[in-house]
């Protein structure tokens, strides 16, 4: 049962646990709602066949069912409530974790707001579902089979007649499930697709305005939500429709029942008591399942949401075993990469990039270097060949293990809404406020951060967006140097650099790559020049590799670049 629970409602095991002990207190409040009936049964048994009770007997059984629903009720609140938020912040949590282990390959597939409204929406739903729907529907069709062989037993003509009405009505939505679980998932993707135009058109506003595209995306937000609006309209029909028509069969419980006991009481089969207790059976069960079957469109609406979730939650994270990396040789060996099977990036890559060296790798944009990178780091798993790390191949080793050695600084810079010191100290979460300050001092921060209202305490807004595309890569430089890894990925980190400060990280970078491996990619070849070795790539492939005057001489696609370069320097406006 809590396997079955943790899987069809996207669970965690102590959910699964808490949703059973929910639908168990549901069961016994079910059950006890038939309490005041019985009792009123009991009264009526007097009066009619003259058994007469005294009045303390009647006094005392009502204060005792009295107490034991209200014990009964709270029970179930606390279970079906309580435990249902503790299990909205563990699927989260559970959900983060996941994310956090999955590769970034993951992430280029799937929105951010995709990601972002599944942690959000997507569990708001499940608990909702767990807080109202599922411990009621999943007690009903415990106590219901219960009822239904009482009453059946005691006379299956009228249990019948009870019983039926209910069973066809619940058929009929049964029937339906397919076709409205098919249109909500269409309004839940159109949901998401209307929820990642927005945040397209937030991010990019600027560029939206500098072109004049207000009125065109404006459209086309429109009509997304004209679409949306049919599709929420056609999921409600299609929802609303076998519920009308399975409540009008259910409400035939009721009059059948009154129909056929009468008819049965004129021909003396059953006593006025038996059919009043017919009648009540009928009236309660019907209220039960009236609350039932709107559950059911709610847990039919919940499918899309749960499989996205499962979705996540069985997504291959990169495992591997934690090691002890001492020599940070890296080694490539015909590797091949490509992020779509249709469209191979790398093609058996091969080079070293050996400790206490500079390794640069050079070429034409889009040729593969950042790829290469993101592969060397384990942001991504490479398709074939081989990349190890001290003798050892990376996909083998933890990234826990892998990330401690490494430090990188990509083009995209990603900062937070808080303060200077605490995106440097990012790096080193241990770090004191000194050695934040010298990280910030290498990379050339101080001028800049001296500059700002609360200096190191300044919140720099979202993405750091009160700062210049310059001072955020300076940022993230200093986390490198603040982390003081043994391996150096640096991605264009002069690409957003004047002159000047592009010197001061470069006089740094001469103290921080002592005894370190540094693997880094410049479009500028002036400052790479005098690095160790230079790989040239060129359409996912190594073309050449070697010193600056090695390939001037033996590299064509080497001085194709050196010339460009020249060109591009000696161009004036």
């Amino acid at each position: 049962m809590r396997k079955w629970l943790e899987k069809r409602f996207a669970l965690t095991p102590q959910g699964a646990k808490d949703t059973m002990r929910a639908i168990l207190a549901s069961f016994f409040v079910s059950l006890s709602a038939y309490a005041p009936a019985w009792l009123l049964l009991m009264v009526m048994d007097d009066f009619v066949l003259g058994n007469h009770r005294p009045a303390s007997f009647y006094i005392i059984l009502s204060v005792v069912i009295l107490i034991v629903i209200l014990v009964l009720m709270f029970i179930e609140y606390d279970a079906m409530y309580n435990t249902t938020y503790r299990e909205s912040a563990n699927l989260r949590m559970e959900i983060a974790d996941r994310l956090n282990k999955l590769p970034l390959s993951y992430f280029s597939r799937h929105d951010t707001s995709d990601l972002t409204q599944t942690i959000m929406a997507d569990v708001e739903a499940v608990e909702h579902a767990m807080s109202h729907s599922i411990p009621k529907f999943v007690a009903f069709f415990f106590y219901f089979p219960i009822l239904a062989v009482m009453l059946i037993g005691y006379n299956w003509k009228l249990g019948l007649t009870v019983i039926l009405p209910i069973a066809l009505g619940y058929g009929l939505i049964a029937l339906s499930k397919r076709v409205q679980v098919r249109m909500n998932k269409k309004y839940y993707r159109q949901l998401r697709k209307n929820s990642e135009s927005f945040q397209e058109a937030i991010e990019n506003a600027q560029e939206i305005r500098s072109f004049g595209l207000n009125k065109t995306l404006q459209a086309d937000l429109d009509a997304q939500m004209e679409e949306s609006e049919k599709l929420h309209l056609s999921s409600e029909t299609t929802s609303a429709i076998p519920l009308l028509f399975s409540n009008i069969v259910m409400q035939l419980s009721l009059s059948l029942v009154i129909i056929l006991g009468v008819n049965m009481l004129m021909t003396g089969e059953i006593s006025i008591l038996v059919l009043i207790a017919y009648i009540i059976a009928a009236l309660k069960i019907k209220e039960a399942v009236d609350t039932i079957s709107e559950n059911v469109s709610e847990l039919y609406y919940l499918d899309a949401r749960i499989e996205r979730i499962n979705d996540i939650r069985s997504a291959p994270v990169q495992e591997g075993r934690e090691e002890e990396i001492k020599n940070c040789d890296i080694s490539l060996r015909d590797v091949t990469f490509s992020y779509n099977a249709d469209s191979p990036i790398l093609s058996g890559v091969t080079f070293d990039a050996r400790q206490n060296e500079v390794t640069a790798l050079v070429g034409v944009s889009g040729c593969g270097k950042t790829s290469i990178l993101r592969l060397i780091s384990r942001l991504y798993d490479y398709d074939g060949g081989s990349i190890t790390i001290d003798g050892k191949d990376i996909k083998e080793i933890s990234t826990n293990s892998l990330f401690e050695k490494v430090s990188i600084v990509f083009q995209d810079v990603t900062l937070f809404n808080t303060s200077v010191m605490e995106n440097i100290r990012l790096g080193n979460k241990n770090a004191s406020d000194e050695q934040v300050r010298e990280a910030a001092r290498l990379a050339g921060c101080d001028e800049f951060i001296s500059r700002l209202p609360e200096g190191y305490d300044t919140k720099i807004g979202e993405n750091g967006i009160t700062l210049s595309g310059g001072e955020r890569q300076r940022l993230s430089i200093a986390r490198a140097f603040l982390k003081d890894a043994p391996v150096i990925i640096l991605d264009e980190i002069a690409a957003a650099l004047d002159v000047e400060n592009e010197k001061k990280i470069q006089d740094s970078l001469n103290h921080l790559i002592a005894g370190k491996t540094v693997v880094i990619i410049s479009h500028r070849l002036k400052s790479v020049e005098h690095v160790d070795k230079i790989v040239v790539i060129d359409k996912g492939k190594v073309e050449a590799s070697g010193t600056h005057e090695e390939l001037v001489k033996t590299s064509q696609t080497y001085q194709k670049l050196v010339k460009n370069a020249a060109l591009a320097e000696a161009f004036m406006y």
